[in-house]
Formats: C-alpha cells, structure tokens, sequence
C-alpha cells in the first residue's frame, strides 16, 4: 500500500495536469511514481530532469551500459520499480541483467554506481580511479549527477512505498525463471 497514493489526472490542474498530459504523450503512460510525484509539482521537474541527464551520458556510454548502469544503482539501492524498469529494458534488448557481459570499462562503471548508492554515497578510490581511466572530468561528473537523480527516483520510490506498475510484473527478479519453468 503506497503511503501517498498517485493522482489521477482527473484530481490535477493547471501545472500538474500539463505535466501529466505531457508525459502521456511521450512516454504513453504516467507511472506510480510520476502520478505521486505530481502532488508537488517542483519536485516532479526536478526528478525529470533524470531523463535530460540521460540522454547526455547516451552519447558516451551506449544506451546499453547507460541502463545497467541505471540498473546497478537501483539494485544497490534496493528500489523494486527501478530495477524492474531497467530490467525490462536489459531483457528486451536481449540481455539476462543476472549475467551481463560486460568490459573492464563496464564493470568498472557498475562498481562506481553501487558505490554511489551505498550508505554515504563514499566511492572508494581503486572504484574511481578505474573509472577515471575511461571517462573524461566531465563525464564523470554527468555520470555522478545522473546517479545522484538515479538515487533520488529510487529513494521516492522506497521511502512513499510507491507500488510496483503492473505492465513491470513480469520482468521483476524471478518472475521470468517462474514462467519458464511453469511456477
């Protein structure tokens, strides 16, 4: 049970509403945790902001290792909707997110984005000087703003207890293995 429940756009107006239909329209659908976000408006543009920040790791990292880089901070953060988000995706792609083959640049980035989103956010020097060697100083510091809006996503998610959206069911850890062996 939520602790906030979502809004239906029927409940929202003026800003919210704006946000809710354009979501709607690029995305096509509005989630659990966009639907409580909007209860403050500020706070649902500044989570956004995950997406712009996004789309300016993409270009250096893959939209591949961008996910699982996504998908390490949620599973470290222990966030069940962002880590089923981002495991969807893994799998539509192809990828089993339990055995990702990965380079020493990619497991070096999955390291630094647990590290991030562990207690104290400390990353320990051998993790980000492994990372240094692949990314430029300003990479890494979109990387660590991406994480840190990654974190935020998750911490909403966790802390308001945010139900699962139904369309991820399937793809939450061990729902496949299930309905491949008929559970």
């Amino acid at each position: 049970m939520p602790r906030i429940a979502p809004l239906e756009r029927e409940q929202l107006s003026g800003e919210a509403r704006s946000a809710f239909d354009d979501s709607m329209a690029r995305w096509g659908r509005m989630t659990n945790m966009k639907r409580t976000l909007l209860h403050s408006p500020t706070a649902y543009r500044a989570l956004m902001e995950w997406y712009t920040l996004f789309d300016s790791i993409t270009p250096f990292l893959g939209e591949r290792l961008a996910i699982i880089f996504a998908h390490a901070i949620s599973s470290e953060s222990d966030c069940l909707i962002c880590t089923t988000f981002m495991r969807r995706i893994l799998i539509e792609r192809g990828d089993d997110p339990s055995e990702l083959a990965l380079d020493a640049k990619g497991a070096a980035l999955v390291e630094f984005g647990r590290a991030i989103a562990r207690q104290g956010s400390r990353v320990p020097e051998e993790t980000y000087r492994r990372v240094a060697e692949s990314f430029t100083p300003e990479q890494i510091v979109a990387l660590t703003a991406f994480a840190a809006l990654m974190v935020a996503t998750n911490i909403i998610n966790n802390v308001l207890e945010v139900e699962l959206d139904e369309y991820l069911y399937a793809y939450r850890d061990g729902a496949r293995e299930q309905v491949k062996h008929g559970a």
